[in-house]
């Protein structure tokens, strides 16, 4: 996988379509009224909500860019579970060495991290100390606090 390439699954690319979607129409199309608006009251000078439009529009096509870059540099990946190697999409229950406990986590792209609920990237330095590993491996991984040390326990 080359190092631009962003890794969605269909689902998460199909929905950040749908959001450059309406950001190029609905909410333009709002921000380019509140300009007209803040433009009608004379001015501009000193008019608050012409120059709070403006900075919104702004952030508004930021948006857009940022989320056309993503879709032009995303690589559409399927996560099929099984296997006995960790790969994008495997759900890993490991056993945490030091505190004697068992983590779950699934291994996703970046754009679908969401350690709240135990997705965390391939980037992440658990994500890709797991890669390639399978069941009875022992991982270190490198975290701010040192290193931690976890036995894949289960691979689904």
């Amino acid at each position: 996988m080359a190092d631009d390439e962003i890794v969605l699954t269909q689902a998460k690319y199909k929905e950040l379509e749908i959001e450059l979607l309406r950001l190029q129409t609905t909410e333009r199309r709002v921000i380019a009224e509140r300009i007209s608006t803040a433009r009608s009251l004379g001015d501009l000078r000193e008019n608050f909500d012409y120059h709070d439009a403006k900075r919104q529009q702004g952030l508004l096509e930021s948006k857009i860019i940022n989320l056309k870059r993503i879709l032009d540099r995303g690589k559409i990946v399927d996560y099929l579970p099984g296997g006995d190697a960790v790969q994008l999409g495997s759900r890993v229950k490991v056993h945490d060495e030091e505190f004697d406990e068992d983590i779950e986590y699934q291994i996703v792209g970046v754009m679908e991290a969401d350690p709240a609920t135990d997705k965390i990237s391939n980037t992440s330095p658990v994500g890709k100390a797991l890669l390639g590993h399978k069941v009875g491996d022992k991982v270190e991984v490198q975290t701010p606090a040192g290193v931690a040390i976890y036995e894949i326990i289960e691979l689904t």
